[in-house]
């Protein structure tokens, strides 16, 4: 169908003659709570059991919000003449939302998935110095944070994952034929042990035999003997 001229303008205050006409509607916020989409970045939640003080999120915040503290420990050896090795253990992890700009950098370069947004947005506070949250409420965040949505059935499976299975399944085979050939080695111990049993037993019987025949061969050599002596 070929637009004639001014038809866009036409569209576009046909749009803006709706809305104008339109009732308002406000939000009795906060007696009636928005209805936010699911990933809406409100707050930034810590999982703590992740982090490993890479300190990669506050080098690359561009707000300098971000404050880590922590200390090294020695791990003893795992394994009898094995080497102890020192791990980073987190002391303090806060984040300064006063300076945050919700830009999200700090989650998407974090490499152990220790930082989430959580749609949780009611955290005002009276005094500026209570907007940097410590470790434990970044903690509590943490529980508010949404579940990651479904995956898509006809997407591709993640490269990572194709690998983690790729080796799952190389491992299984290789436990497998592991088994088969302690198995099949059994199998013929077992069978050795049976044939070895069954020799003795035929070398048992054939001496018993010469026995008997030698036993018998004596006893006909004897009453010979005494014939011949009557």
């Amino acid at each position: 169908m070929a637009s004639f001229p001014g038809s866009g303008l036409a569209k576009g205050l046909a749009v803006t003659l709706r809305t104008m006409t339109r009732k308002t509607v406000t939000e009795q916020y906060p007696d009636t709570q928005p209805d936010l989409p699911p990933r809406t970045r409100g707050v930034i939640g810590l999982f703590e059991e992740n982090c490993t003080v890479c300190m990669l999120c506050a080098r690359e915040c561009p707000d300098w919000c971000i404050y880590i503290d922590s200390h090294k420990e020695t791990v003893p050896a795992a394994t009898p003449g094995g080497r102890e090795r020192s791990r980073n253990v987190l002391d303090r992890f806060a984040i300064d939302f006063s300076l945050c700009m919700y830009c999200g950098i700090c989650i998407e370069v974090c490499p152990f998935d220790a930082l989430f947004w959580s749609p949780e947005f009611e955290y005002a506070e009276t005094d500026i110095r209570d907007l940097t949250h410590e470790r434990d409420k970044l903690r509590e965040w943490m529980w508010t944070v949404p579940a990651p949505p479904a995956l898509d059935p006809g997407a591709e499976e993640p490269k990572e994952l194709a690998a983690a299975h790729k080796t799952a399944e190389k491992l299984a085979a290789q436990q497998e034929a592991a088994e088969q050939e302690a198995a099949q080695r059994e199998a013929a111990q077992r069978e050795a042990t049976q044939q070895e049993a069954a020799q003795r037993e035929a070398a048992q019987q054939e001496a018993a035999q010469r026995e008997a025949g030698r036993r018998e061969a004596g006893a006909g050599r004897a009453d010979a003997a005494e014939e011949g002596d009557e």
